[in-house]
């Protein structure tokens, strides 16, 4: 069997945390390391646990997901953050987008919903649902970023104008790498190239620079 993904929960309610162990209990692929009630008690247990996943509430008292999430970043830069949330604010996840988180999911979300945002953020480091396309899109009509800053003509190579439009695509590292045939170190150095080159600060700014400037189709 592959190596399990492991996961921490981070949510003032314990029973809804009991909950989505119980329901994720059955996937063999799944590892719970652990679960915390604030963002303090998250970050005290990130100096012992190394999760994959980290599934966090935005509404927590002491500490809330927002401001968790950039200290979180601090410490493991390549952690993928699953936000939970009670409402859908397309202003709010276009902002957690642009910080670091690489999914968002309202906590009504079916337990095979929750499962497959962790597989695909593990694999291929966003999910995107319709939650989180409908924000990104509106992100782009109005919100002012640092894309509205940028020149509209940054010079992009042929490699890596493939290895965004391929990123897009929700392909993996690995996927890019077989693609166009270059090594996954090589790609992750182009991911940071392009992230420079174009003032995007995580991939979903690279994906709405890439919308944006008409690389790909929104």
């Amino acid at each position: 069997m592959s190596e399990k993904i492991k996961v921490i929960i981070t949510d003032d309610h314990a029973l809804f945390r009991q909950g989505v162990k119980a329901a994720l209990s059955f996937k063999e692929d799944i590892e719970f390391l652990g679960e915390a009630e604030n963002g303090m008690q998250l970050l005290t247990m990130l100096k012992f646990l190394q999760p994959d996943i980290i599934l966090l509430d935005i509404q927590m008292p002491i500490m809330d997901g927002i401001a968790t999430l950039p200290e979180v970043k601090k410490v493991l830069p390549n952690v993928k953050i699953i936000m939970l949330t009670m409402h859908n604010e397309v202003t709010l996840i276009t902002k957690l987008m642009s910080i670091g988180a690489n999914s968002y999911l309202t906590k009504d979300s079916d337990s095979e919903s929750i499962y497959q945002a962790i597989k695909t953020c593990y694999e291929n480091e966003f999910f995107f649902n319709e939650f989180t396309n409908r924000a990104m899109l509106t992100g782009l009509r109005t919100q002012t970023n640092v894309l509205e800053k940028q020149d509209d003509d940054a010079e992009l190579s042929e490699k890596e104008l493939s290895v965004l439009k391929l990123m897009c695509e929700e392909k993996s590292t690995k996927e890019i790498a077989e693609i166009v045939e270059i090594s996954p170190r090589t790609v992750e150095a182009i991911r940071d190239r392009l992230k420079i080159k174009t003032g995007a600060k995580s991939t979903a700014g690279l994906i709405l620079y890439a919308v944006k400037h008409g690389l790909i189709e929104a």
